[in-house]
């Protein structure tokens, strides 16, 4: 592993252990105000961080005289990237939101964990065909899905639903950050996807939401939390690192949430998860680990 390797794979271990303390701030927010209303405040706090951030940068680039200010081609790229990939952050971050409401913070986490196992799936529109290790993989995942998840009577949960839904849509943001990401500025097109997340998000906030301040007060520092940490410094991070890390081995580094959510969950939250919950949990991270372990390279005759 080169130094370059080790500082991304770093990068998304801190963004996975931000992101795991997130989801205690997303349940405590939960019982205060709405989903829709906390993505949208959380993503323009992101957004806003950011600012001074790209401004520093910026600054520190012109003095160095390694500063090249982007033409019309490369502006309207990395405007179209912030777009899409707010987007896709805007539904997949709502989804998880909703979800929650109904949920534990642990059980939220390893939920969503699922990306990694869904990531290689969607790389047969690629063309990329997954091995039947990871068809496998998928199996396994499902049975510590339904130990984590389904009720009696094959009911499966409403927020486990919601957060299913999630993590099949942050799958799609994980391949369209590692398409975007080696091309244009890593923090600048996080703070544009916050920005376009907030938008979005603040459209249905006013439409089916009740926004007062005593609440926003109320859910004051998990909020902060948030949208400073979860989204101004852990997505950059995580954009940054994905540049000098494969899409693989950057969504099993960043399933690591889970476990910092369930370890969050307890301790804050003093949420103790029942032991079907446990075994479904360490079923899925079972899956989730074999998903990277290195293929046994084909001999050349295999190959012939």
């Amino acid at each position: 592993m080169n130094l370059k390797s080790m500082k991304g794979n770093l990068m998304l271990l801190l963004t996975a252990a931000i992101w795991g303390c997130a989801f205690v701030a997303q349940s405590v927010s939960a019982d205060y105000i709405g989903a829709f209303t906390f993505q949208a405040v959380r993503s323009f706090i992101g957004a806003i961080v950011l600012l001074p951030v790209i401004a520093v940068l910026d600054a520190a680039k012109k003095k160095r005289g390694d500063y090249v200010p982007l033409d019309r081609a490369g502006k309207k790229r990395l405007i179209k990237a912030g777009v899409i990939c707010g987007i896709i952050l805007c539904a997949a971050s709502n989804f998880q939101q909703l979800g929650i409401e109904y949920t534990t913070a642990g059980k939220a986490g390893f939920i969503t964990a699922l990306y990694i196992v869904i990531v290689p799936v969607f790389g047969l529109f690629s063309g990329k065909r997954p091995p039947l290790r990871i068809w496998l993989c998928v199996l396994i995942a499902l049975v510590g899905l339904y130990l984590l998840s389904v009720k009696d009577g094959f009911s499966l949960g409403k927020g486990d639903l919601l957060i299913m839904c999630c993590a099949l849509i942050f799958s799609g943001h994980i391949m369209v950050v590692d398409h975007y990401a080696p091309i244009v500025d890593g923090v600048k097109l996080s703070c544009i996807q916050f920005f376009v997340c907030g938008l979005i998000s603040a459209v249905p906030m006013l439409i089916f939401e009740d926004v007062k301040l005593e609440a926003l007060r109320a859910a004051a520092v998990p909020v902060l939390y948030a949208g400073a940490m979860s989204c101004g410094v852990a997505y950059t991070l995580q954009i940054v690192g994905q540049k000098y890390t494969k899409p693989a081995v950057a969504s099993l580094i960043m399933s690591f949430e889970s476990v910092f959510a369930v370890l969050g969950g307890m301790v804050i939250l003093a949420e103790i998860p029942t032991l079907r919950e446990a075994i479904g949990c360490v079923i899925m991270f079972c899956a989730i680990i074999i998903t990277q372990l290195p293929e046994k390279k084909k001999t050349p005759q295999e190959v012939a």
